[in-house]
């Protein structure tokens, strides 16, 4: 069972599989970070606030000690019910930044590929075997003497 589970593991598409996902791990945090520390910060500060996370609605009742509070973080932690839209939008960002980055990646591998197709499509076909020995006859019968 131990040389089936690594014989498994050690299959090409496996192993490509593991790497993608650790390379989308790193992608995804760099995404985070580019939404969290240079996106949302501009957007932030055109709509009047610098965190735009700070944005929710406070849906039920809030503790004594956090009364008057905006701290979305804490607020959550002290388990108040809150609709937090701009952590929806931030994370919607994220989404809509990944899913571009895909579609670009995609995009471009994809007229990569249609235009080797165009050029394998254009390269003349080799001669068949048939063809090849036809025109070897053809070269020897020329090169006989006449006589």
């Amino acid at each position: 069972m131990l040389k089936e589970f690594k014989a498994f593991i050690m299959r090409g598409n496996v192993l490509d599989l593991a790497v993608a996902v650790i390379i989308g791990a790193a992608f995804g945090r760099i995404v985070t970070s580019l939404t969290d520390d240079i996106l949302m910060p501009v957007i932030g500060k055109i709509f009047g606030g610098l965190d735009f996370s700070s944005y929710f609605l406070v849906m039920g009742p809030v503790p004594d000690a956090l009364k008057g509070s905006s701290d979305y973080a804490a607020l959550k932690k002290a388990g108040v019910p809150l609709l937090g839209y701009g952590e929806f939008i931030t994370v919607l960002v994220n989404f809509l930044i990944v899913a571009f980055i895909i579609f670009l990646i995609v995009r471009t591998v994809n007229r990569t590929l249609s235009t080797f197709e165009r050029e394998k499509a254009a390269a003349p076909a080799p001669d068949s075997a048939e063809v090849q020995l036809l025109r070897e006859i053809r070269d020897e019968l020329k090169a006989r003497p006449r006589g």
